[in-house]
């Protein structure tokens, strides 16, 4: 992709993907040293504690400083994640919203947000399927940030899905340290934190984002109920990896678009990759193009999107994005299966 594409290809990623730095793991019934009930204990304190944090995020050789800051009050759950240095971005999820602060792009990007864990993780339902999937381990404690830490490992079975490392606190289960994996053991991104409290009270001001935005572009970006139905039902994945699974079907609007884009998610448990079908961009009926008018073409080919991929192709007439933090192979897979039904196919996944 060019880096005209590569931009138009930012808009097709929710911006809570920036701040999800780490992936979602099973919730099972375990006994308490099973390395899966840690993950269990894991994704449970990243819901419910109020925690402020500074950590590094190592990525593509660029490191970045960000904090985190998550609070539960009355059962609602308010969080802000800053970038310390480099872009200035910050994200703030609040009341059913998330607002994308993008001083970089000059642009404030909101989004309905109802249904999305917390920034460093989520709490999705699955079954014990996974393990067919990935193999589950604890490795010998260590200590991190002082701390005594228990080590759990999450490898992928097949080139399909990468592995995870995970470095949780003894006492609160918190992770300390994360890393990303390729199906070689090789360490993708790291995730990795200087100070971590965990405090009883935390108050409006840590939440408040501190970017100007006079003069920024604000744009909404989120479900579009009224022209669901029309999206949705039409596009779908032929075939699968292994072990993916549609979770999400709707229509989202991206960016300043003037018609939703069908929005797919396919999911493992583990891994996820969204999946986006939108029109290409038509001159209207009647109306003549500007002599000079140079139409953006469509989006193809693979682009690295942080610590994952994005693959785009042209579907009968249609653009389609594959987008997720797996493996490129993952993303093509997909994107090349989509297919358009018609009223009378049923699509199998």
């Amino acid at each position: 992709m060019t880096r005209s594409q590569q931009r138009r290809a930012s808009w097709l990623v929710p911006c809570a993907v920036v701040g999800a730095l780490l992936t979602a793991l099973p919730r099972l019934s375990l006994s308490a040293d099973d390395p899966r009930s840690w993950l269990e204990k894991m994704n449970k304190a990243l819901a419910t504690r109020n925690y402020d944090g500074t950590f590094f995020h190592l990525s593509g050789g660029r490191l970045e400083t960000m904090r985190i800051v998550h609070r539960v009050r009355a059962g609602r759950v308010t969080e802000r994640l800053q970038s310390l240095d480099g872009s200035g971005r910050e994200f703030v999820r609040a009341n059913g919203e998330l607002t994308c602060y993008l001083p970089d792009q000059h642009t404030v990007l909101v989004e309905q947000r109802q249904d999305r864990g917390p920034f460093l993780g989520s709490l999705p339902q699955f079954d014990a399927a996974v393990s067919d999937f990935y193999r589950i381990e604890a490795l010998p404690a260590t200590h991190v940030l002082g701390r005594p830490a228990r080590v759990i490992v999450v490898n992928p079975k097949d080139q399909f899905r990468f592995g995870y490392r995970l470095w949780l606190d003894e006492k609160t289960a918190m992770p300390l340290k994360t890393q990303l994996c390729d199906s070689s053991g090789q360490v993708i991104e790291q995730i990795f934190f200087a100070r971590l409290d965990m405090p009883e009270n935390i108050p409006d001001g840590d939440l408040a984002p501190t970017v100007r935005t006079e003069g920024m572009r604000w744009v909404r970006q989120g479900p579009s109920p009224e022209s669901a139905s029309a999206a949705l039902g039409a596009y779908r994945a032929s075939q699968l990896p292994p072990g993916f699974r549609l979770t999400v079907q709707g229509a989202q609007t991206l960016g300043g678009a003037s018609a939703p884009a069908s929005h797919l998610v396919y999911s493992d448990g583990v891994a996820t990759v969204s999946v986006f079908v939108e029109e290409q961009p038509a001159t209207a009926p009647g109306v003549a193009a500007a002599p000079d008018a140079q139409p953006e073409p469509p989006l193809q080919g693979l682009a690295r999107v942080g610590s994952g991929y994005a693959f785009s192709t042209i579907v009968q007439g249609h653009q389609v994005t594959a987008v997720g933090e797996v493996p490129a192979q993952t993303v093509e897979f997909i994107a090349h299966s989509v297919k358009i039904y018609s009223s009378g196919e049923s699509p199998r996944h």
